[in-house]
């Protein structure tokens, strides 16, 4: 990024105005794609927690805690500088789960889920994608209709509606 403002100031300073809006451009790019790919990790965090609540049929306070922390910095890195639009719209998030990370999330959460009873191929064919891909959909819709304020007391509602989430709720495990 160093070069393209080097670019962009010499650009400016020979009146290059052409070159410079290419430049601001190009950088406007790279922010986007280092946002994208900061929402990507936290998907990622979320896909596995909610991958070994489907699997173990359970939910752990640190379970509760990571899906939390990851829709809530969805939430934020998600939103633009103008408040009314996101980097990410409500109608691309499926495709970016099947496309970039359900994969690596599966991988990963096959050495947690059940104490990594399942390689990532046998975790694979046991999961059911549908059911989860939707269960994510649900969280991150949460993050267009509800304020920051409001998120993590609708995330904890939902959380309840989880396989063991009334066990969470109660304090019973």
């Amino acid at each position: 990024m160093t070069q393209e403002l080097t670019d962009l100031r010499n650009s400016i300073l020979e009146q290059r105005y052409t070159d410079a809006l290419i430049i601001v451009d190009e950088l406007e790019g790279m922010s986007k794609q280092a946002i994208v790919r900061n929402i990507q990790s936290y998907l990622h965090i979320l896909l596995i927690h909610l991958l070994k609540n489907q699997i173990e049929q359970r939910l752990t306070a640190s379970w509760v805690n990571s899906i939390r922390s990851s829709i809530r910095e969805i939430k934020k890195l998600n939103i633009k500088d103008n408040k009314k639009s996101y980097y990410i719209s409500q109608d691309e998030w499926e495709n970016l789960i099947e496309e970039e990370v359900i994969e690596d999330a599966i991988a990963d959460a096959s050495l947690e889920v059940l104490n990594g009873k399942y390689n990532q191929f046998q975790l694979a064919d046991i999961i059911d994608r549908r059911e989860l891909i939707q269960t994510v959909l649900k969280f991150l819709m949460l993050t267009y209709i509800y304020s920051a304020k409001e998120l993590p007391k609708v995330v904890a509602e939902t959380l309840t509606q989880l396989p063991g989430g009334e066990d969470w709720k109660t304090g019973r495990r």
